[in-house]
């Protein structure tokens, strides 16, 4: 199998590139913007970034091996004693994207991106570990969604790869259209619309409006787009042409999903019906969410010609990815670790589970901001009082200043709340919290850093 390279008219394609010895520029075999992470026939990037500056860096890579180095045009001065090719650019970050669009035309892998307000990182994961049964995937790692890991992740694409499974995030206009020009989809999807970073995008039809664009992408590349058919705004927005496959837990679809029952401990039994027959599937994950994230990972899976075996022998694999719905049995209480993030619709959905739960008679939230909401934020924290009293949760602990508003609501409900203003005075608390016979979720957004909050519990698990 002929190995994925650039050669030296790829960098003269590059737009606004100078390359100087460039009669000493070999094949091109891989790239990174990391100068500890070098291979033979590396092409370096130096990125200039909030806390580090790449540039710094270019003698280490050199040194580590790298076959050629992409510098800003104005720094040329400071490597005439580097003895490797040099490509000169206006703007490094915008040649990592022009570089990786020329690396997306020669690898033979199906391109799927995936985007959406919340859920996008459980389906890209469950999808890829669905299709890892027939092909040989890769991924979106970690959290390398936005400008410089969409990018990256296509340049980590080799010519092993038969699928790669994207993630696209934003959190401001125009983000989605880069990012898919650059990925070039064969599939898409967008998991829902919901209030995420209305702070920038305004409204849902603000969030619709970026999120699109990786449609518009696919349709334009003469992919093919697959439509949650229980979001309304997906359902009624788009209606631009191009192949579509619908999905969804009502109305007419192609695959339709049915939760049955969930056991004890919140797991959802689930029917998915596709092409007249019905498949029955226990998830080994957790609450309706995680059952709506499965029905669009499998809705793609069976559209690429995976059997309802393959599917179910994957199933047994999933795990919730850390701090996302992850869901810690201890010996006298339950832990959900949803502490990566949040926003209203993940935060609701997160509750419900809570109350789902009937193996734990207590059930204990901790909650952070959301973060992001713009003007709607204060409302959006107080709309979580509804959700609370429905899942008839025992207690709830706040902390950060919009939270703050919900603490206030609930406490008119007569329900157990008490408000932190100090990260110090909820460790502490913690520390001395019973937590006997419950159920607890901790969730917040990331600038919140409920991680800490999360290993405060686990550490008083095992004292």
């Amino acid at each position: 199998m002929k190995k994925v390279h650039l050669n030296i008219k790829d960098i003269f394609n590059v737009p606004g590139s100078e390359i100087f010895e460039s009669d000493k520029l070999k094949n091109i075999n891989y790239v990174s913007i990391d100068s500890r992470k070098i291979k033979p026939n590396t092409l370096f990037i130096a990125l200039k970034g909030e806390r580090f500056d790449g540039h710094t860096f270019v003698k280490d890579a050199v040194k580590s091996g790298a076959a050629a180095i992409v510098i800003n045009n104005r720094r040329l001065n400071q490597f005439n004693d580097v003895k490797v090719p040099i490509v000169t650019v206006k703007d490094t970050k915008l040649a990592l994207g022009d570089i990786a669009r020329i690396w997306r035309k020669k690898i033979n892998a199906k391109i799927i991106g995936i985007t959406g307000s919340s859920g996008k990182t459980t389906v890209k994961d469950m999808l890829a570990e669905l299709l890892s049964e027939k092909y040989k995937v890769n991924k979106t790692e970690a959290n390398n969604n936005n400008h410089i890991g969409v990018p990256l992740t296509i340049l980590n694409t080799s010519e092993k790869h038969q699928v790669l499974v994207a993630e696209l995030g934003t959190n401001h206009f125009g983000e989605i259209p880069y990012t898919a020009s650059i990925l070039s989809p064969d599939y898409s999807l967008i998991t829902n619309i919901g209030d995420s970073h209305l702070e920038f995008l305004k409204t849902r039809n603000g969030v619709w409006k970026e999120k699109s664009f990786l449609f518009d992408e696919t349709i334009r590349n003469g992919g093919k787009v697959f439509l949650n058919y229980d979001d309304p705004i997906i359902k009624a927005k788009h209606s631009r042409g191009g192949k579509r496959i619908s999905y969804g837990f009502s109305g007419r679809v192609d695959v339709r999903g049915k939760i049955n029952s969930y056991t004890d401990d919140g797991k959802p039994v689930v029917t998915i019906k596709y092409k007249k027959k019905n498949y029955e599937i226990t998830l080994p994950i957790y609450g309706e969410q995680s059952a709506k994230n499965f029905l669009a990972a499998c809705t793609i899976a069976l559209e690429m010609g995976l059997s309802i075996e393959q599917i179910k022998n994957a199933v047994e694999k999933l795990k919730a990815p850390s701090g996302r719905l992850d869901v810690q049995r201890y010996k006298n209480f339950i832990l959900i670790d949803d502490a990566y993030n949040a926003n209203p619709d993940s935060t609701k959905a997160a509750i419900e589970l809570v109350g789902r739960i009937e193996s734990f008679k207590r059930k204990i939230l901790l909650l952070g901001d959301m973060l992001e909401l713009g003007t709607t934020s204060i409302k959006l924290h107080e709309g979580l009082k509804d959700v609370i009293v429905k899942a008839k949760i025992d207690e709830v602990y706040t902390i950060g200043p919009k939270m703050n508003y919900l603490h206030k609501e609930i406490a008119q409900k007569n329900l157990f709340t008490k408000h932190f203003n100090k990260r110090d005075a909820l460790k502490r608390y913690i520390k001395k919290l019973n937590f006997d016979d419950s159920v607890i979720l901790v969730k917040g957004s990331r600038g919140m850093r409920m991680e800490e909050f999360v290993s405060e519990i686990k550490n008083k698990s095992m004292s």
